[in-house]
């Protein structure tokens, strides 16, 4: 069988193969949640060697496109989605950039004393009563994070009875409150989901994930909101523009 790939391409094999790969992911022809053919299959598919296909392999797992399981095979996943620097958002108005409906399963919600690095992170005294929100976090149906929101109650009185199963925090801020933080300081770590975060976002535990710590600011520096995420992994990126400050004529 004469192979697919193109004679006179000179880019290398490996890239030909990812190419074509990356294409029929794209157009549909292999779905997110399908297992891929095997390397076997690969190999005779694109009469190419195995350190080629692996190779092809590796390069669509980094940008996100396949996922590969110990023991089970390769199989396709949505991209990551990509955040930027960008202007102050919530994750429902995120998703709706690109064009995927956002909601949340709601576990915990209601008024609680504020833990020391709560109220440290809010400016209010250890035990003020603030409003607590933890929520799994979904894109077109797919767990992407799971995010707990802190706030000062007496700036958000009556919050507690709001549904935010399918209701914007910042929407309800705005509409409700009148309130709209004019900037955020947010620190991103990487870290391995444990098996509780696990089975909630539905990885293998000890998967990639980013956590991430907002803490979000009315005028005059006043904190309304400290955030505290998990975040997958193989789903969110964060992408950052560098400038060199050092201009040259």
């Amino acid at each position: 069988m004469k192979s697919i790939l193109a004679g006179d391409d000179p880019a290398p094999l490996y890239h030909q193969v990812k190419t074509v790969i990356l294409r029929e992911i794209e157009s549909g022809h292999w779905k997110p949640g399908e297992r891929l053919p095997t390397e076997n299959d690969l190999t005779t598919k694109f009469k190419v060697s195995k350190i080629t296909v692996r190779e092809a392999l590796r390069e669509l797992s980094d940008l996100g496109y396949i996922r590969r399981e110990q023991g089970r095979g390769t199989f396709v996943q949505r991209p990551p989605l990509e955040q930027g620097p960008r202007d102050l958002t919530s994750f429902t108005e995120e998703m709706r950039r690109h064009g995927l409906p956002a909601s949340s399963r709601v576990f915990v919600q209601g008024l609680v004393a504020a833990p020391a690095d709560v109220a440290t992170a809010l400016r209010i005294p250890p035990g003020a009563e603030v409003f607590r929100l933890r929520r799994l976090r979904l894109a077109d149906g797919e767990p992407m994070g799971l995010q707990t929101a802190f706030l000062p109650s007496a700036l958000v009185p009556g919050i507690a009875d709001v549904d935010f199963a399918g209701a914007s925090l910042y929407d309800v801020l705005r509409g409700r409150y009148d309130l709209s933080p004019v900037r955020a300081t947010e620190t991103h770590t990487a870290v391995l989901v444990g098996p509780t975060e696990a089975r909630l976002l539905e990885v293998p535990a000890g998967s990639p994930g980013m956590a991430a710590r907002r803490v979000a600011y009315l005028a005059a520096a006043r904190p309304l909101e400290f955030v505290q995420s998990i975040m997958r992994g193989d789903r969110y990126e964060v992408v950052l523009d560098l400038v060199n400050p050092v201009r040259t004529s």
